[in-house]
Protein backbone atom coordinates (compact mmCIF):
# COMPACT_ATOMS: atom_id res chain seq x y z
CA UNK A 1 0.00 0.00 0.00
CA UNK A 2 1.58 3.15 -0.72
CA UNK A 3 1.27 5.86 2.07
CA UNK A 4 1.97 9.76 1.74
CA UNK A 5 5.26 11.32 3.90
CA UNK A 6 4.08 14.27 5.65
CA UNK A 7 5.97 17.47 5.09
CA UNK A 8 4.99 20.25 7.19
CA UNK A 9 7.33 22.38 5.75
CA UNK A 10 4.96 23.10 2.54
CA UNK A 11 3.04 26.24 2.49
CA UNK A 12 1.10 28.97 1.03
CA UNK A 13 1.74 32.34 0.92
CA UNK A 14 -1.35 34.16 -0.41
CA UNK A 15 -4.19 35.90 0.81
CA UNK A 16 -2.46 36.40 4.16
CA UNK A 17 -2.64 40.55 3.51
CA UNK A 18 -6.41 40.03 2.22
CA UNK A 19 -7.46 38.76 6.33
CA UNK A 20 -5.48 41.10 8.66
CA UNK A 21 -2.91 38.93 11.44
CA UNK A 22 -2.24 35.52 11.52
CA UNK A 23 -3.43 34.37 14.96
CA UNK A 24 -3.22 30.57 14.91
CA UNK A 25 -1.21 28.51 12.21
CA UNK A 26 0.20 24.87 12.19
CA UNK A 27 2.84 25.19 9.49
CA UNK A 28 1.64 23.67 6.27
CA UNK A 29 -1.83 22.74 7.79
CA UNK A 30 -3.77 25.45 8.79
CA UNK A 31 -3.73 28.94 8.92
CA UNK A 32 -6.25 31.08 11.21
CA UNK A 33 -6.12 34.86 10.32
CA UNK A 34 -7.69 37.24 12.69
CA UNK A 35 -10.85 37.83 11.10
CA UNK A 36 -11.72 34.43 11.22
CA UNK A 37 -10.67 33.20 7.56
CA UNK A 38 -9.56 30.07 7.68
CA UNK A 39 -6.85 28.32 4.78
CA UNK A 40 -6.07 24.61 4.71
CA UNK A 41 -3.40 24.55 2.11
CA UNK A 42 -3.56 21.40 -0.42
CA UNK A 43 -0.90 19.23 1.12
CA UNK A 44 -2.02 15.85 0.55
CA UNK A 45 -3.75 15.44 -2.98
CA UNK A 46 -7.10 13.37 -2.59
CA UNK A 47 -8.41 10.37 -4.50
CA UNK A 48 -11.43 10.05 -6.46
CA UNK A 49 -13.65 7.27 -6.06
CA UNK A 50 -12.77 3.56 -8.43
CA UNK A 51 -12.49 -0.22 -7.79
CA UNK A 52 -8.97 -0.79 -6.05
CA UNK A 53 -8.40 -4.46 -5.41
CA UNK A 54 -11.97 -5.60 -5.78
CA UNK A 55 -13.21 -2.85 -3.54
CA UNK A 56 -16.17 -0.58 -4.88
CA UNK A 57 -15.72 3.39 -3.50
CA UNK A 58 -18.76 5.38 -3.77
CA UNK A 59 -19.47 9.16 -1.98
CA UNK A 60 -22.98 9.18 -0.29
CA UNK A 61 -24.54 12.86 1.09
CA UNK A 62 -25.79 12.30 4.43
CA UNK A 63 -27.36 15.57 5.32
CA UNK A 64 -27.15 18.47 2.71
CA UNK A 65 -27.25 21.11 5.46
CA UNK A 66 -24.21 20.47 7.36
CA UNK A 67 -22.68 19.22 3.87
CA UNK A 68 -21.97 15.71 6.04
CA UNK A 69 -21.02 12.80 3.60
CA UNK A 70 -19.44 9.72 3.53
CA UNK A 71 -17.10 7.44 1.59
CA UNK A 72 -18.17 3.86 1.66
CA UNK A 73 -16.07 0.92 0.82
CA UNK A 74 -17.21 -2.47 -0.24
CA UNK A 75 -15.40 -5.12 -0.78
CA UNK A 76 -16.29 -8.18 -3.29
CA UNK A 77 -17.51 -10.47 -0.49
CA UNK A 78 -20.44 -13.39 -1.19
CA UNK A 79 -21.24 -13.32 2.84
CA UNK A 80 -22.71 -10.46 4.62
CA UNK A 81 -19.67 -8.04 6.04
CA UNK A 82 -19.21 -6.27 9.50
CA UNK A 83 -20.03 -2.68 9.27
CA UNK A 84 -16.85 -0.39 10.05
CA UNK A 85 -17.77 3.31 10.70
CA UNK A 86 -14.67 5.51 10.26
CA UNK A 87 -13.67 8.86 11.26
CA UNK A 88 -10.22 10.64 10.05
CA UNK A 89 -7.25 12.52 12.06
CA UNK A 90 -6.52 15.25 11.86
CA UNK A 91 -6.57 17.52 15.18
CA UNK A 92 -10.56 17.92 14.39
CA UNK A 93 -9.04 20.77 12.01
CA UNK A 94 -7.88 19.24 8.99
CA UNK A 95 -8.43 16.18 7.03
CA UNK A 96 -11.08 14.66 4.51
CA UNK A 97 -12.54 11.49 3.63
CA UNK A 98 -10.88 11.79 0.18
CA UNK A 99 -7.54 12.29 1.62
CA UNK A 100 -5.65 9.79 -0.86
CA UNK A 101 -3.88 8.45 2.35
CA UNK A 102 -6.89 7.66 3.84
CA UNK A 103 -8.48 6.31 0.33
CA UNK A 104 -5.74 3.90 0.48
CA UNK A 105 -5.65 2.24 4.19
CA UNK A 106 -9.35 2.13 4.21
CA UNK A 107 -9.76 0.55 0.90
CA UNK A 108 -6.67 -2.21 2.04
CA UNK A 109 -8.32 -2.72 5.30
CA UNK A 110 -12.02 -3.47 3.75
CA UNK A 111 -10.25 -5.47 1.30
CA UNK A 112 -8.09 -7.75 3.66
CA UNK A 113 -10.70 -7.39 7.00
CA UNK A 114 -13.86 -8.52 4.79
CA UNK A 115 -16.23 -5.09 6.16
CA UNK A 116 -18.27 -2.48 4.88
CA UNK A 117 -16.32 1.05 5.44
CA UNK A 118 -18.24 4.16 6.17
CA UNK A 119 -15.16 6.39 6.51
CA UNK A 120 -17.25 9.57 7.73
CA UNK A 121 -16.34 13.82 6.37
CA UNK A 122 -17.59 15.09 9.36
CA UNK A 123 -17.87 19.27 9.88
CA UNK A 124 -14.25 20.71 11.26
CA UNK A 125 -12.89 23.15 13.40
CA UNK A 126 -12.32 26.20 14.25
CA UNK A 127 -15.27 26.97 12.38
CA UNK A 128 -17.27 23.91 14.07
CA UNK A 129 -15.83 23.14 17.33
CA UNK A 130 -16.74 20.23 19.19
CA UNK A 131 -19.01 18.62 19.99
CA UNK A 132 -20.04 19.44 16.11
CA UNK A 133 -18.14 16.38 15.12
CA UNK A 134 -19.60 13.79 17.52
CA UNK A 135 -23.01 15.42 16.11
CA UNK A 136 -21.73 14.44 12.62
CA UNK A 137 -21.17 10.23 14.26
CA UNK A 138 -24.34 10.28 16.22
CA UNK A 139 -26.02 11.42 12.58
CA UNK A 140 -24.29 9.36 10.65
CA UNK A 141 -25.62 6.33 12.99
CA UNK A 142 -28.83 7.67 12.70
CA UNK A 143 -28.94 7.96 9.22
CA UNK A 144 -27.24 4.41 8.66
CA UNK A 145 -30.64 2.98 11.17
CA UNK A 146 -33.07 4.81 9.30
CA UNK A 147 -31.27 3.54 5.87
CA UNK A 148 -31.17 0.35 7.03
CA UNK A 149 -34.82 0.03 8.31
CA UNK A 150 -36.03 1.24 4.83
CA UNK A 151 -34.36 -0.52 2.46
CA UNK A 152 -33.99 2.38 -0.06
CA UNK A 153 -33.08 1.19 -3.59
CA UNK A 154 -30.47 3.41 -4.01
CA UNK A 155 -28.42 2.20 -1.18
CA UNK A 156 -29.09 -1.50 -1.69
CA UNK A 157 -25.32 -1.71 -3.57
CA UNK A 158 -24.27 -1.96 0.29
CA UNK A 159 -26.42 -2.40 2.74
CA UNK A 160 -27.62 -5.35 1.35
CA UNK A 161 -24.01 -6.73 2.23
CA UNK A 162 -24.04 -5.35 5.64
CA UNK A 163 -24.52 -7.53 8.87
CA UNK A 164 -25.69 -4.79 11.23
CA UNK A 165 -25.48 -6.83 14.02
CA UNK A 166 -21.61 -6.40 13.95
CA UNK A 167 -21.32 -2.20 13.85
CA UNK A 168 -17.96 -1.27 15.01
CA UNK A 169 -16.69 2.81 15.02
CA UNK A 170 -12.90 3.44 14.52
CA UNK A 171 -10.77 5.95 13.98
CA UNK A 172 -7.36 7.16 14.02
CA UNK A 173 -5.76 10.15 15.92
CA UNK A 174 -8.81 12.64 16.65
CA UNK A 175 -10.98 10.37 15.03
CA UNK A 176 -10.35 8.03 17.81
CA UNK A 177 -11.60 10.42 19.99
CA UNK A 178 -14.80 10.87 18.22
CA UNK A 179 -15.15 7.28 17.66
CA UNK A 180 -15.19 6.90 21.73
CA UNK A 181 -17.37 9.97 22.68
CA UNK A 182 -19.65 8.20 19.62
CA UNK A 183 -19.56 5.16 21.40
CA UNK A 184 -20.38 6.34 25.18
CA UNK A 185 -23.34 8.61 23.27
CA UNK A 186 -24.81 5.75 21.48
CA UNK A 187 -24.28 3.00 23.78
CA UNK A 188 -23.78 4.19 27.37
CA UNK A 189 -25.74 6.53 29.64
CA UNK A 190 -28.59 6.94 27.25
CA UNK A 191 -29.45 3.67 26.43
CA UNK A 192 -30.15 5.17 23.18
CA UNK A 193 -31.25 2.41 20.59
CA UNK A 194 -29.81 2.81 17.75
CA UNK A 195 -31.03 -1.20 16.75
CA UNK A 196 -31.03 -3.15 13.72
CA UNK A 197 -27.65 -1.52 14.25
CA UNK A 198 -25.47 -3.60 17.46
CA UNK A 199 -22.83 -1.99 18.35
CA UNK A 200 -19.84 -4.62 18.86
CA UNK A 201 -16.70 -3.07 19.67
CA UNK A 202 -14.45 0.31 19.30
CA UNK A 203 -11.21 0.50 17.71
CA UNK A 204 -9.26 3.23 18.81
CA UNK A 205 -5.69 4.31 16.21
CA UNK A 206 -3.48 6.46 18.89
CA UNK A 207 -6.51 8.01 20.15
CA UNK A 208 -5.88 12.37 20.56
CA UNK A 209 -6.87 12.32 24.72
CA UNK A 210 -4.93 15.02 25.99
CA UNK A 211 -4.82 16.82 29.82
CA UNK A 212 -3.52 19.44 31.53
CA UNK A 213 -0.77 18.07 33.31
CA UNK A 214 2.00 16.56 30.87
CA UNK A 215 3.15 12.88 30.60
CA UNK A 216 6.41 12.14 30.14
CA UNK A 217 6.07 11.30 26.57
CA UNK A 218 4.37 14.38 25.91
CA UNK A 219 7.64 15.75 27.37
CA UNK A 220 10.19 13.56 25.99
CA UNK A 221 9.50 11.66 23.58
CA UNK A 222 11.80 11.17 21.04
CA UNK A 223 10.08 11.37 17.27
CA UNK A 224 10.94 10.03 13.88
CA UNK A 225 11.55 12.77 11.00
CA UNK A 226 8.24 14.90 10.21
CA UNK A 227 6.16 13.97 13.06
CA UNK A 228 2.66 14.47 12.30
CA UNK A 229 2.15 15.47 16.32
CA UNK A 230 4.67 17.21 18.30
CA UNK A 231 3.56 19.22 21.37
CA UNK A 232 3.53 22.58 20.09
CA UNK A 233 0.82 21.33 17.34
CA UNK A 234 -1.24 19.12 19.96
CA UNK A 235 -1.78 22.37 22.05
CA UNK A 236 -2.75 24.40 19.18
CA UNK A 237 -5.09 21.40 17.65
CA UNK A 238 -6.84 21.70 21.07
CA UNK A 239 -7.06 25.43 21.61
CA UNK A 240 -8.87 25.52 18.02
CA UNK A 241 -11.51 22.03 18.54
CA UNK A 242 -12.37 22.85 22.21
CA UNK A 243 -15.43 25.10 23.14
CA UNK A 244 -14.29 28.37 23.59
CA UNK A 245 -13.02 28.96 27.28
CA UNK A 246 -12.97 25.31 28.05
CA UNK A 247 -8.80 24.08 28.96
CA UNK A 248 -7.04 20.33 28.33
CA UNK A 249 -9.14 18.64 31.21
CA UNK A 250 -12.84 19.06 29.60
CA UNK A 251 -13.80 15.75 29.19
CA UNK A 252 -13.88 15.50 25.57
CA UNK A 253 -9.92 16.08 25.73
CA UNK A 254 -9.43 14.28 28.62
CA UNK A 255 -11.75 11.17 29.77
CA UNK A 256 -10.18 10.54 32.30
CA UNK A 257 -10.16 13.87 34.44
CA UNK A 258 -12.25 14.34 37.73
CA UNK A 259 -15.78 16.23 35.66
CA UNK A 260 -15.57 13.27 33.51
CA UNK A 261 -18.18 10.48 33.81
CA UNK A 262 -15.99 7.39 35.63
CA UNK A 263 -15.37 5.09 33.40
CA UNK A 264 -17.19 2.39 35.44
CA UNK A 265 -20.42 4.00 34.90
CA UNK A 266 -20.25 3.76 31.20
CA UNK A 267 -21.62 1.05 29.21
CA UNK A 268 -18.90 0.12 26.65
CA UNK A 269 -18.30 -2.59 24.06
CA UNK A 270 -14.93 -4.08 23.48
CA UNK A 271 -12.07 -1.75 22.60
CA UNK A 272 -8.79 -2.03 20.79
CA UNK A 273 -6.50 0.47 21.47
CA UNK A 274 -3.73 0.60 18.76
CA UNK A 275 -0.23 2.69 20.18
CA UNK A 276 3.08 3.72 18.73
CA UNK A 277 6.05 3.81 20.41
CA UNK A 278 7.28 7.07 19.58
CA UNK A 279 4.46 9.10 19.89
CA UNK A 280 4.25 11.77 22.09
CA UNK A 281 0.89 10.23 23.10
CA UNK A 282 1.77 6.50 23.98
CA UNK A 283 1.71 7.43 27.88
CA UNK A 284 -1.75 8.94 27.71
CA UNK A 285 -3.10 6.09 25.08
CA UNK A 286 -1.76 3.82 27.87
CA UNK A 287 -3.08 5.10 31.05
CA UNK A 288 -6.47 4.79 29.40
CA UNK A 289 -6.12 1.47 28.33
CA UNK A 290 -4.92 1.10 32.08
CA UNK A 291 -7.76 2.93 33.35
CA UNK A 292 -10.36 0.92 31.28
CA UNK A 293 -9.60 -2.25 32.70
CA UNK A 294 -9.37 -1.10 35.98
CA UNK A 295 -13.15 -0.07 35.38
CA UNK A 296 -13.76 -4.16 34.52
CA UNK A 297 -13.73 -2.95 30.80
CA UNK A 298 -12.55 -5.39 28.25
CA UNK A 299 -9.76 -4.19 26.22
CA UNK A 300 -6.82 -5.50 23.72
CA UNK A 301 -3.76 -3.51 23.43
CA UNK A 302 -1.83 -3.11 20.81
CA UNK A 303 1.69 -1.67 20.96
CA UNK A 304 3.90 -0.62 17.55
CA UNK A 305 7.32 -0.72 18.21
CA UNK A 306 9.62 2.35 16.38
CA UNK A 307 6.79 4.19 14.43
CA UNK A 308 5.08 7.40 15.61
CA UNK A 309 1.69 9.10 15.62
CA UNK A 310 -0.03 8.33 12.01
CA UNK A 311 2.68 5.99 10.83
CA UNK A 312 -0.12 3.72 8.96
CA UNK A 313 -1.18 6.63 6.60
CA UNK A 314 1.71 9.17 6.57
CA UNK A 315 4.83 7.43 6.26
CA UNK A 316 5.92 5.23 3.05
CA UNK A 317 9.67 4.08 4.92
CA UNK A 318 9.57 -0.19 4.40
CA UNK A 319 9.55 -0.03 8.21
CA UNK A 320 6.26 1.90 8.24
CA UNK A 321 4.35 -0.48 5.98
CA UNK A 322 5.27 -3.65 7.90
CA UNK A 323 3.81 -2.79 11.23
CA UNK A 324 0.74 -1.23 8.88
CA UNK A 325 0.43 -4.56 7.85
CA UNK A 326 0.79 -5.91 11.23
CA UNK A 327 -1.77 -3.68 12.11
CA UNK A 328 -3.81 -4.55 9.67
CA UNK A 329 -3.91 -7.96 10.41
CA UNK A 330 -4.98 -7.07 14.24
CA UNK A 331 -7.67 -4.99 12.68
CA UNK A 332 -8.79 -8.04 11.12
CA UNK A 333 -8.68 -10.31 14.19
CA UNK A 334 -10.96 -7.67 16.14
CA UNK A 335 -13.54 -7.13 13.63
CA UNK A 336 -14.63 -10.87 13.19
CA UNK A 337 -13.54 -12.37 16.77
Amino acid sequence: MAAISFNPRLNVQGGRKNHGVVVEEIEGLIRIYGDGHVERPPIIPSATCMITNGVVSKDVAIEKFTNLWTRIYVPSYSSKMPLLVYFHGGGFCVGSASWRCYHEFLAALASKAGCIILSLNYRLAPENRLPAAYDDGINTLMWVKQEARNGANEHKWWLNQCRFSSLFLAGDSAGANIAYNVAIRSYGISGSSIKPLILKGIILIQPFFGGEERTISEMHATQPPNSALTLSVFDTYWRLSLPLGANRDHPWCNPLAERATTLRELKLPGAMVCISEMDILKDRNLEFCNALASAGKWVETRMYKGVGHAFQILHNSQFSQIRTQEMMSHLKAFINQ
